[in-house]
Parts: C-alpha cells; sequence; structure tokens
C-alpha cells in the first residue's frame, strides 16, 4: 500500500517586507552595522510572514516563558487553518485521520498543538498523535517517513502539521554575525500535508538520511532564558557539498534511478549560499531551484515548515504522472534528509 500526499494546505501570520524590517528596526537594532545591511540586502528574501512584527512589538528582551505564552496564543489558530486547508485539498474528512503529526521547534506547552487541533479540527477521540520536537529545518521529511509508515502499516489517513513561528526568537541586540545572518532569514509559518493510501498526489518512495557528528557545532539551536538562539556557521555548505552527492545518488540508485531521472527538486532555502551549494554540487540547472528560491523571496526560511512550501511550488509547476521529485532539507546534527517521490496522477 503506497503512501501518497494527497493535500497540501497552508496558513501564514502577516507579511512584513524585507526593507522595512531593516529601516524599521534590525538597522538600529544591529547598531547600523554596514555587515548586518549586506546581509540584510543579500539574503534573498523580498518579504516574510510574522506573528510578532518587530517594528510594532519588541520582543528581544522577554523571557522564554513569555515567549511560550505567546506560541500558545499564535499557533493553534494557524494549524488549524492549514490543517483544515490540507483536508480539503485532499477532499478528506477530518474523520477520516488516524495520525496527526506535528513537527515544531519554536514553541512548548502541554497540552501541547496536537491536543488542542485535535480538538477544534473536530479529530477522532482515538486518533494517534505525534509530536517531532526541536530537529530544525530537515524535521519536515523524517515526520513524513514516519507518517507514511503509519499510512502504509494501517491503511488509514494521516496528516502532518510544520508549525514554526521562529519571529518569537528575536534575539537582544548583537555583533554576532551568525545572528544577523539568522535574523535576515527566517520568518513564520504553518504548513501541512495529509497523506493517504489510495488518492492521486506525490508518493512516498523512499527516505534517507545521514549525519555528520564531526560537524554538530556548526549548526544549533539553543534554549535560552531570552528564547531560543540560532548558531549557524560560515562553513555549513562547504559541509553540505562532501555529502549532498553521495547521499542522493545512494537514494536514487537504491530505486533504480539516476539524477537525470528527477524531473522536480523541492529543496530547502536554507539561504542563498545553501542553494547555490546545491545546484553547483549536482549540477543543477537554474531553473530547477527556482521554486525553492522564490519560496525563500516570499516568505524567508520557516524551519520545518519551508520544505513543504516548496512542494507546493513544485506542484503548482506542474508534474506529469510518472515523474519523480527529490527532496532535500538540511539542520542540526550536521544532518541531511532526502526523499524521492513519485507523482501519481
Amino acid at each position: 500500500m503506497t503512501p501518497l500526499i494527497a493535500g497540501l494546505g497552508s496558513a501564514l501570520p502577516d507579511t512584513a517586507e524585507q526593507q522595512s524590517l531593516w529601516d524599521g528596526f534590525f538597522q538600529e537594532h544591529f547598531r547600523g552595522s554596514r555587515l548586518a545591511r549586506r546581509v540584510f540586502a543579500g539574503a534573498g528574501v523580498r518579504r516574510r510572514h510574522t506573528v510578532a512584527n518587530p517594528i510594532k512589538e519588541d520582543l528581544s528582551g522577554w523571557s522564554t516563558a513569555a515567549r511560550m505564552r505567546r506560541f500558545d496564543e499564535e499557533a493553534p489558530r494557524l494549524g488549524h487553518q492549514a490543517v483544515a486547508a490540507a483536508l480539503d485539498d485532499a477532499g478528506i474528512g477530518a474523520d477520516e485521520i488516524g495520525l496527526l503529526t506535528v513537527a515544531t521547534c519554536t514553541g512548548y506547552g502541554t497540552p501541547g498543538l496536537d491536543i488542542k487541533l485535535a480538538g477544534s479540527l473536530g479529530l477522532r477521540p482515538d486518533l494517534r498523535r505525534l509530536f517531532v520536537g526541536h530537529m530544525g529545518c530537515y524535521a519536515a521529511l523524517p515526520a513524513l517517513g514516519g507518517v507514511a509508515d503509519f499510512v502504509a502499516a494501517q491503511g488509514r489517513a494521516a496528516v502532518l502539521l510544520c508549525l514554526e513561528l521562529t519571529s518569537l526568537h528575536i534575539q537582544p541586540p548583537t555583533d554576532d554575525p551568525q545572528q544577523v545572518v539568522s535574523h535576515a532569514l527566517f520568518g513564520d509559518a504553518a504548513v501541512a500535508a495529509v497523506l493517504h493510501p489510495a488518492a492521486a498526489g506525490l508518493a512516498v518512495v523512499d527516505i534517507a538520511a545521514f549525519t555528520d557528528d564531526t560537524a554538530s557545532s556548526h549548526m544549533t539551536w539553543e534554549i535560552t532564558d531570552l528564547g531560543f538562539r540560532m548558531g549557524l556557521s560560515p562553513q555549513v555548505p562547504e559541509v553540505l557539498a562532501r555529502h549532498l552527492g553521495p547521499v542522493l545518488d545512494d537514494l536514487l540508485g537504491r530505486n533504480g534511478l539516476r539524477r537525470a531521472d528527477v524531473q522536480g527538486w523541492a529543496v530547502h532555502p536554507g539561504g542563498p549560499r545553501i542553494l547555490d551549494t546545491v545546484a553547483d554540487t549536482l549540477g543543477l540547472p537554474p531553473a530547477a531551484l527556482q521554486p525553492s528560491r522564490e519560496v525563500l523571496a516570499e516568505h524567508g526560511n520557516c524551519s520545518s515548515a519551508t520544505l513543504l512550501l516548496v512542494l507546493e511550488e513544485v506542484l503548482a509547476g506542474g508534474l506529469r504522472d510518472g515523474n519523480h521529485v527529490v527532496a532535500l532539507a538540511f539542520g542540526p546534527g550536521l544532518t541531511l534528509y532526502a526523499a524521492l517521490l513519485r507523482a501519481i496522477l
């Protein structure tokens, strides 16, 4: 029984233009730093979505407890909208869902978001729930693998929700270049996928993972008294370039495919350098990563939710029956995840 992504839905908070964010807040926040100005201008981001626009409210001095309370106020509404949209896109009723999986690294509490959504959406009381926390930008793919395994084994539909409110974790003023980069890139989004055993969509064929623990310090997400703090080394693209080709070729090879057999690429847009590294390492033409660059420009990096936004773009661009899509995401560990998908239309 083949699990398929049968529906996608997203919910986005208010839009904030990148230049307005710089002019109205971050220019002063980073003390007029010329480096920060260049980073914001070169981030590949035109606009982002945010539940906490720093021009209107500065959360940089808030305690982690206060930020978690704000997450609890904002997340259920966005999560409900995204899941409802995905169910509608798939043409599936809430009572058909056997598993709800929620992935986030930006907010925690119990009873958690999964329990609150089960109630607001009217999901079954015998629903299975799974919470995937603090895996970061690549979390959509291991979560997708777990959901697909459930659908294949149980023959029941399931929902994956990736919801990230990165704007809640704005940090105090600093000269740290890694903080400048993260503040120039990240945005908020909620995106849901419905998987079903007997529907048209994107079949989840195979998933691969690779972690280089010698580079574990290159990407971090640290819980502090003032929210969660991103660590992002400039060496990340170099590490990815070493491992990306072998991991991808192994995934394709064990399924009887080569790179030339891939018609669609859904690559997590961690930033312009990440996308350039993927294109150069894999020898991809510019059009292959256009969906990723468009998502980066319109939404920024929304951590785990971003990859599902890119999949929406890939599907909107048109696929034919039997086309193969490769999804790639990267995060702390340093970890690389890859998924092979096939269009069944």
